[in-house]
């Protein structure tokens, strides 16, 4: 059944919801980049908190007006313009009080969020408020999606994605070095304000699938995995853009197979297995890599001890190091240095005799802080200047005949 909810064989319906919370992850990973690189991360979270009312007001407007209250355009309308109100809220405080913005934020979340709850409970107590299924923007749902939502849920998460494609520049200068964009002639507030309606727009389209209480993980943790796998900040933006269309997709179809689970949180908890396998499988920053290169430096570290010890004829007991010793065949299992262990002792101490030079040199001490005790120092110093030390110290002290 699985199989076929990700091989889109369940039918028109479900492969456009699948298809459609895959472009809504693609431009929530996409967007939440430039927050998460601008350090404004905690912006999602008043934002898709702020919408609960206007989802509310949206709903008891329409039934006033004679419908049923659940058309998911003008849900989706009422929560923009709440979630816009919300982001008003926000910068008023920030620029005009004392308050700090995560401060403003935490006042706007939950000053919004409990007024939507108010606005719930009474709709709960309406007879047309019973069946509107609102909860299920909560969590966000698939289960008895109508094809125009997921249509309009499609299309919303595609113009949103064409949105930052066409703004990604500018929006990467901004959110880089916000001086050196202005300077380049960049409005710096311009596009802090289309970097918020593109998180608001996600938000908004968000809600019925992820639900506006996870909106904010499909927006940040999907860069958050990707800032593992590269340094390059569009590399970023494909690889988080690429993390969310799958978790979206991925959540879409569980929740095909599922339709009792709520929908965003499977989407939340295949995008945090991503972020999981990104920290600990990635090769350059991954924990696994870090353990590898520590354990690395460990074994490096008690080979140099070693080969020094037995440059100065004394006995190696360090248990590690002995093995160490004998799987390069520096050493045999009863003790005695081979040739090679000889000639490598040999040269780690007249490595250790040349650093020393170069620390008492008065032309080129200053690269004597690159001694870690592992770097070799022909590593550091052309082939001319290792000579020069050469001349000017004595010759390098041989290892000891009864090694």
């Amino acid at each position: 059944m699985l199989a076929d909810a990700l091989l889109l064989q369940l039918g028109y319906n479900a492969t456009l919801v699948a298809l459609g919370a895959a472009a809504l992850g693609v431009a929530a990973g996409a967007t939440g980049t430039f927050l998460f690189l601008r350090k404004r991360a905690l912006v999602s979270d008043a934002v898709s908190h702020a919408t609960l009312p206007g989802l509310a007001l949206a709903f008891l407007i329409m039934v006033a007006l004679g419908g049923d209250g659940r058309m998911l355009a003008g849900l989706l309308l009422g929560s923009a313009a709440s979630a816009l109100a919300g982001l008003v809220c926000v910068s008023y405080l920030t620029r005009h009080t004392r308050l700090s913005e995560d401060a403003a934020i935490g006042a706007v979340l939950s000053v919004f969020f409990g007024f939507g709850i108010v606005l719930l409970t009474v709709i709960q107590t309406l007879q047309s408020g019973r069946q509107a299924g609102l909860e299920s923007f909560l969590l966000g749902s698939t289960a008895g999606m109508l094809l125009s939502d997921a249509l309009l849920i499609a299309g919303g998460g595609i113009a949103v994605l064409l949105a930052v494609t066409a703004l990604r520049r500018p929006m990467l200068m901004v959110a880089f070095d916000p001086g050196y964009a202005e300077v380049q002639g960049v409005n710096v507030p311009r596009i802090d304000l289309a970097i918020m309606a593109l998180v608001m727009a996600v938000t908004v389209v968000g809600l019925k699938i992820v639900g506006l209480i996870l909106i904010v993980a499909l927006l940040i943790i999907p860069p958050v995995a990707a800032r593992f796998w590269s340094d390059r900040a569009e590399r970023v933006v494909l690889i988080a853009g690429l993390f969310g269309g799958l978790a979206g997709y991925l959540g879409a179809a569980i929740s095909a197979v599922a339709p009792d689970l709520p929908t965003g949180p499977i989407i939340v908890l295949i995008a945090f297995g991503l972020f999981l396998v990104s920290i600990l499988f990635t090769p350059g920053r991954g924990v696994l890599a870090g353990l590898y290169r520590y354990r690395r430096f460990q074994r490096e570290v008690h080979l140099r001890q070693g080969l020094m010890a037995l440059a100065h004829g004394q006995p190696v007991y360090e248990g590690l190091t002995r093995r160490l010793l004998r799987r390069a065949d520096f050493q045999r299992a009863d003790g005695v240095t081979t040739a090679e262990g000889r000639a490598a002792a040999s040269a780690a101490l007249r490595d250790e005799a040349r650093w020393q030079a170069l620390r008492a040199s008065d032309r080129l001490a200053e690269l004597a802080v690159r001694d870690d005790g592992l770097t070799r120092i022909d590593e550091v110093l052309t082939p001319d200047q290792v000579a020069e030390l050469d001349r000017r110290r004595a010759g390098p002290r041989e290892v000891p005949d009864g090694l």
